[in-house]
């Protein structure tokens, strides 16, 4: 925009900064020069991001590019920097530009009120955690209170009914209450599309009856509608994740959960949201009292499966792993039980649990309790021993050493001299022939040859 123009068109400079967006002392001072002023210049000396801080910040960037302005601000502050949050993000754009564009259209956020609704899903960390050598397979469950943006993130290693379960029931446990709905997409554990209409399974409505609550899904393509929930997923893959990689990686998903539940606790909760104005947990304070009370009993996720114990052999198979019971289980019906977040399945035969098992992380297709093994081998002996005959000489404590189909020979130690046998002596010389086997056999019955 032409400033003098303006100002020969006699605007003030009120007027002309409120149009330009520029402080009137400034378009004063573009008018008395003839020209925008120049730019100020700022040493070295007087930055906040000094050369120190800028080749700490650098050798972060080119060690992990991905990092956000938050993220290193973080990690500088913890290393003594004492500079604001804004003089870190100026220099990072200076490095690599701005983060967002422009969006195509408008948005306008979707208002719920405290208590009504919860989203939750899930997010693909699998490709972090094979770079940083955690596990080949890794998922992050995500459950968010929509108007106090209260959440809680949980890492396992499975997407499937159980571990969705598992991750609403902790959400609900620790929020000490029940939201109105829960909302997703279609996930294909829950439930099956069918056009437009989403039919949820029997254990997934038996599911939202014991907790006194609505679980609903969005249409296809409708990724915004549980945006509350997807937005944070950004923190976890942009923030959380490669903070990890700076700071440390954990040794095993335990670990990691509880770094995670320090991380939100400390930079979610306890911090402005950009959008309500207020830290989650000051919100959560007055949300909590519009949630539904939890139920009686734990929902119970774990896996239930019942198994048939062979009929010969003192097994069990579960995931393609054979497990040992007792002896007197052969044929019996047992029930085998696995918590989601557990490495042990537990047996149950007769409402009593008879044997616990930890299961294999070295391919092993079989598991045996020693005491297990024992049983069946002296279970095994009893029953065969009455096949195998025995000889029993207690009369005779010194057999004679003569020869015969139950005598014993005596003899020393060393060589002997045995006599070649006189096989003509031994057999019977008649023509064994086929000719010779055919006559006999026709004479016997009175035929001819």
């Amino acid at each position: 925009m032409d400033v003098l123009a303006m100002k020969r068109a006699g605007m003030t400079f009120v007027e002309i900064g409120a149009l330009t967006g520029y402080h009137p002392a400034t378009i004063s001072k573009w008018c008395r020069e003839g020209g925008p002023p120049a730019a100020r210049t700022i040493g070295d000396e007087e930055r906040v991001v000094d050369p120190r801080w800028a080749d700490r910040l650098t050798a972060l960037l080119v060690g992990n590019s991905s990092l956000l302005a938050t993220s290193l601000f973080e990690i500088i502050r913890a290393e003594g920097f004492d500079g604001s949050y804004p003089s870190v993000v100026r220099w990072v754009r200076e490095q690599r530009g701005p983060r967002f564009r422009r969006a195509d259209a408008a948005s306008v956020p979707i208002e719920t009120a405290p208590g009504e609704e919860a989203q939750f899903d899930f997010s693909d960390c699998s490709a972090w955690s094979q770079r940083v050598g955690l596990g080949p397979v890794l998922w992050c469950f995500g459950m968010i209170l929509c108007w106090s943006r209260w959440r809680l993130w949980w890492f396992t290693t499975s997407v499937d009914r159980e571990h969705t379960f598992e991750g609403m029931v902790r959400f609900f446990d620790a929020a000490g209450g029940v939201p109105q709905l829960c909302r997703t997409d279609r996930m294909g554990a829950l439930g099956q599309s069918q056009g437009r209409r989403f039919k949820l399974h029997p254990p997934t409505l038996e599911f939202a009856r014991r907790h006194g609550t609505e679980i609903k899904a969005c249409q296809a393509g409708d990724a915004k509608r549980k945006g509350k929930i997807e937005r944070p997923f950004r923190d976890l893959s942009e923030s959380f994740l490669e903070e990890l990689v700076v700071t440390g990686v954990p040794d095993d998903i335990d670990a990691l959960n509880a770094r995670a539940r320090v991380w939100v606790g400390e930079r979610v909760h306890d911090r402005l949201h950009r959008t309500t104005g207020v830290a989650p947990a000051d919100r959560f304070v007055v949300e909590h009292g519009f949630l539904k009370s939890l139920p009686a009993r734990r929902f119970d996720t774990d896996y239930v499966e019942a198994r048939r114990v062979h009929r010969a052999l003192p097994f069990i198979e579960f995931d393609s792993v054979r497990y040992s019971v007792p002896a007197d289980c052969l044929g019996q019906l047992v029930e085998v039980r696995k918590p989601v977040d557990s490495n042990e399945i537990s047996i149950r035969w007769a409402d009593r649990q008879i044997v616990p098992h930890r299961v294999p992380t070295d391919g092993r297709t079989e598991v045996w309790d020693p005491m297990h093994r024992a049983q069946a081998e002296a279970s095994a002996l009893a029953s065969t021993g009455r096949r195998h005959l025995h000889v029993v000489r207690d009369h005779d404590p010194e057999p004679a050493p003569t020869a015969g189909p139950v005598g014993r020979i005596e003899l020393p130690g060393g060589d002997f001299d045995v006599a070649t046998p006189d096989l003509a002596a031994r057999y019977d010389h008649r023509d064994l022939t086929v000719n010779a086997l055919a006559a006999d056999a026709l004479a016997v019955e009175g035929g001819e040859f």
